[in-house]
């Protein structure tokens, strides 16, 4: 049967590996909606869909919004126009019983995950990036250690103010925070690595050629469905 769903990339990659980068040039180059569940979230309650009035409600009561919802949400996504190549999720699953929702929903509408592609980069170098941000006392100018430091140590370049480090920034901060993220990341990582759809590329390499290894893990996985 030709399924009647399109492509469904899932793109999985921590805090810091830059899939929000790679999602963005990824969706054009292939041609592929840019589904992130946050996006989806806001505009359904935005517009106050059916689904966006449910998912409100929850979140009103300060409770999580069930799969089953964002599985129908993702699901009326899937069913417009300009997801009819497919889609790129970014975000979405966070976990395996996630994971394992999304797979029946759309195995019940003749589709399928075709492929995960992850982008891997070490905890100590997610920690570099995302515990590397600095911040301008007086204008709030940004620098990071790695990608824009200032000229002189602990000094903006632009006023000559102290440059200092919000509490989320600082590396055991960022370190504690991502070891909760990284644990459920392995599962959903060890989930699509069972069902054989799991594509690693290396995080660390400059950005165009992380984008070329993920068109390349891509593109066999898909082809036949494009």
């Amino acid at each position: 049967m030709t399924p009647s769903i399109g492509r469904v990339v899932v793109l999985l990659g921590a805090p810091g590996a830059g899939k929000g980068t790679q999602a963005q040039i990824l969706s054009e180059r292939l041609g592929l909606a840019h589904v992130a569940t946050g996006d989806l979230f806001r505009a359904a309650v935005r517009d106050e869909t059916p689904l966006g009035v449910t998912a409100k409600g929850y979140m009103d009561r300060g409770e999580l919004v069930p799969d089953a919802v964002t599985i129908e949400m993702l699901l009326e996504r899937l069913a417009k126009p300009d997801a009819e190549a497919g889609i790129l999720l970014d975000g979405f699953p966070r976990n395996t019983a996630q994971a394992e929702v999304l797979d029946k929903a759309l195995g019940d509408k003749g589709g399928r995950v075709d492929v995960a592609p992850y982008i891997e980069v070490p905890e100590a170098d997610l920690v570099a990036r995302l515990g590397g941000r600095w911040i301008c006392r007086a204008g709030g100018h940004p620098y990071h250690e790695l990608s824009k430091p200032s000229q002189k140590p602990g000094i903006c370049d632009v006023d000559g103010s102290e440059l200092y480090q919000r509490s989320d920034d600082q590396p055991a901060t960022v370190q504690a925070r991502l070891r909760q993220q990284l644990g459920a990341l392995d599962t959903v990582v060890d989930y699509y690595r069972g069902h054989d759809v799991l594509r690693v590329v290396d995080g660390q390499q400059a950005i165009d050629k992380v984008t070329a290894d993920l068109l390349a893990a891509i593109a066999p996985a898909t082809g036949s469905r494009g």
